[in-house]
This record gives C-alpha cells, sequence and structure tokens, in this order.
C-alpha cells in the first residue's frame, strides 16, 4: 500500500514546488537574537522571528534557567496531576495572572495545546462559538474540537460579528474568540467594540494573547491593556515562545472557575507532560524583568514606529499595524520567495508567506521588529528593501 500512497505523495509535494509554495527551512548554527548565524557561517540580520522584546537570548533569562536546572532537574516526566508538578509551576502561574490581572493561570505545552484544549471542556452543542475569519489555526482546529455550533464573522468586523450574534441568539451560551492581533496582518482586535457587542447580546469573550502580550499597550501588556479591559475578559490565552523569552509553552487565564474546569478536564494538559522546570524558571525572571521595567517594551515601540514610517516612505505597500507585525505586501508567492532570498544575500533575514499561510494573492513578507534591533540594524534592513525592491520592480524609481 504505502509504494501506492508514496506515488501520490511524490506528485503532491511536486505540484506545490511546481506552484512555488514550498517551504524550505533555513539553518541557524547561533542563538536567537537580532543578529544570527546561518548554515555556513554568515552572520546575518533577523527580521523575522517573534522575539519582540529580544528575551530569547537575554543573559537573565538564561541564568534563571540555569538555576532552574540545577535546582529542579531537566524534565518532569509526568503530567501534572499524577506528580508533574513543581513550585515553579505554580509560581509561573501566578506571574502570568498577575501580568494579566486575571484570577488564575494553567500552563500547556504551547498556546496551540491551550486554543485546542480550552472549548470543549466547557462548550457543548447547546452552545456557540463566533471566531474571527483571521483567526489563528490553533483557534480554528480548538473549534472544531468542539460540538458547539459554529458562526464565523469577517476580520475585525463589527457588523458581521453583531449579524452572527443576534443569529446565536437561541443558543444556551455563547462566546466571542478572536487573536489580538493578527499575526499575517499585524492589525489589532478592536476589543472595547467586541466586548460592547458581547455585554449587548449576552456572551463572553476570548482573546489570543500571543502576538499582542508584551507589545501592544503603554506597557505591552496587551490588547486588554490597550481598550483599558484589564481583567475584564473571561479567557486569555498565550505562549511563553514570543515577547516572554521564546521558548516553549503556553498558557490560558482568566476567571478561576473556568482555569478549574480545564484541570479537570482539558486534554492537552491532562495528557502532556508539564513544560521543563528550566523553562519555568526562565519564565518567571521574564515576568520579574517585565515588572521592573517598560525599558524593552518602549524601545520596541520606537523601533517599529520608526521602520514602519521609513518602509512606507520608500513607496512599499504596508498593511495598517498597530504591532511589532510589518507586512510588506507583494501578492505573488514566488516573487515573495524570491524578494527573501535576495534579501538573505543582503545579509536581512526573512521569510515570504504565501497560501496555505495566507490567502491565494495575498503573499507577503513579513518583517518583525524587535526591542534587541538597533538604528543601524533598521536602516540596513530598509536600505536592502529598497534595493531589492527597484531590482525587482517592486518600487519604481
Amino acid at each position: 500500500m504505502y509504494q501506492q500512497f508514496q506515488t501520490h505523495l511524490v506528485k503532491e509535494l511536486s505540484a506545490i514546488q511546481q506552484a512555488g509554495l514550498y517551504k524550505n527551512e533555513r539553518i541557524l548554527i547561533s542563538a536567537q537574537g537580532a543578529i544570527v548565524q546561518v548554515l555556513g557561517g554568515k552572520e546575518v540580520l533577523n527580521f523575522c522571528a517573534n522575539n519582540y522584546l529580544g528575551l530569547s537570548n537575554h543573559p537573565q533569562l538564561i541564568e534563571a534557567a540555569t538555576q532552574g536546572l540545577v535546582s529542579h532537574g531537566y524534565g518532569m516526566s509526568s503530567v501534572r496531576f499524577i506528580c508533574g508538578t513543581q513550585d515553579l509551576h505554580k509560581q509561573l502561574e501566578q506571574s502570568i495572572a498577575n501580568f494579566f490581572g486575571t484570577e488564575d493561570t494553567i500552563l500547556y505545552a504551547a498556546c496551540f495545546d491551550a486554543n485546542g484544549g480550552v472549548f470543549e471542556p466547557l462548550l457543548n452543542e447547546e452552545d456557540a462559538i463566533l471566531s474571527d475569519a483571521l483567526n489563528h489555526a490553533s483557534i480554528i482546529d480548538g473549534v472544531k474540537l468542539c460540538k458547539a455550533q459554529r458562526y464565523r464573522y469577517e476580520n475585525a468586523n463589527m457588523t458581521d460579528l453583531e449579524q452572527q450574534l443576534q443569529a446565536a441568539q437561541s443558543h444556551r451560551y455563547r462566546i466571542i474568540v478572536t487573536d489580538g492581533v493578527f499575526s499575517m496582518d499585524g492589525n489589532v482586535a478592536p476589543l472595547d467594540k467586541i466586548c460592547e457587542l458581547a455585554e449587548k447580546y449576552n456572551a463572553m469573550v476570548m482573546v489570543d494573547e500571543s502576538h499582542s502580550a508584551g507589545v501592544v499597550g503603554n506597557t505591552g501588556h496587551g490588547v486588554t491593556e490597550l481598550y483599558n479591559l484589564r481583567g475584564k475578559i473571561e479567557i486569555i490565552t498565550g505562549t511563553l515562545g514570543k515577547a516572554f523569552g521564546g521558548a516553549i509553552g503556553g498558557f490560558t487565564t482568566g476567571k478561576k472557575e473556568i482555569i478549574e474546569m480545564l484541570r479537570q478536564r482539558s486534554r492537552p494538559y491532562l495528557f502532556s507532560n508539564s513544560i521543563p522546570p528550566m523553562v519555568a524558571a526562565a519564565g518567571i525572571r521574564a515576568f520579574e524583568m517585565l515588572a521592573e521595567t517598560n525599558f524593552l517594551q518602549n524601545k520596541l515601540h520606537e523601533n517599529t514606529r520608526y521602520f514602519v514610517s521609513r518602509m512606507i516612505a520608500a513607496g512599499f505597500d504596508i498593511k495598517p499595524t498597530q504591532s511589532a507585525i510589518c507586512a510588506v505586501m507583494l501578492y505573488d508567492a514566488q516573487l515573495s520567495q524570491l524578494m527573501a532570498s535576495l534579501l538573505l544575500n543582503e545579509g536581512i533575514y526573512v521569510t515570504g508567506f504565501y497560501f496555505p499561510v495566507v490567502p491565494k494573492g495575498q503573499a507577503r513578507i513579513r518583517v518583525q521588529i524587535s526591542a534587541a534591533h538597533e538604528r543601524e540594524h533598521l536602516d540596513k534592513c530598509i536600505a536592502a528593501f529598497t534595493k531589492v525592491g527597484k531590482e525587482l520592480n517592486v518600487l519604481t524609481e
């Protein structure tokens, strides 16, 4: 049977390559940072990591992880409720709750697991989930695992959301689910308006803060800070894998009864190992650092403002953004890959995004700004984009 299946796979892979949609992985031989080394030893400026606050290789997090490794060991070899809970896990959960102003937190191996495990324990066929059309794949998959009725509204379109809420009024419980920052475009969900509609139509709200926590808001506390809704959202999910150190680990934080039910019935929590002690220790230190100073958040905001304004001035088609994501629109999949390749030759590490990651005809290069970037890094990136853009007729003289 596999010979037949192998032939099928080879044909499908060949079609992906011919369509210009094949994804190649570049290999790093250094730590994550503003400057990285790729295979072969070449140093390049990294503009495609989720390392928003530059913490992925921060000395204080390395020290905290080292101390956690020495004091609490390498791994847990268990799920939480059997013998996989340490004091570090409980401390990290409290640190996350303190950061978001919520009542309790539950840790997962990844935010994909947090989103995959949140709906099924809480809702059933009597209920309704209203999900933004551009929500992350993990939310989409989590919704599919739940028997609740699904309603999808156009991205950040409050008129459509209201119509969907009206259609869902016969259901027992209703929850509106949205990304805080939509990762491919960089736009922020209008959470204030979402909450107004939730109040009007008696619904709960869930926000995935993966790309917004540590980034959005005056002090980087996410979309709930941006809209003065701290502590008022029923469910927040997020990750330790982006602004908070870039390792592994996800979380759900919110109302205590919701978190308690997830501890009892959320399958990714009940059947997956606890996160490693060193990751928990580094996570605790990351939240301590963010409570001590806003230096990194302020630098990130300034870097983003500078970069986006200069790219627009250079003539690039940039999606409106309120985050550290700058989507440089190219629309053609093969062009996005060619431009990324030529930019790598110029010492700029970026990645082209195309279908199925983004809709067909919406190919782009997603540039991600970090507090680890210095002004000279930003200027070099802008100059390289401008040079290659002119070579490929993305920019006209």
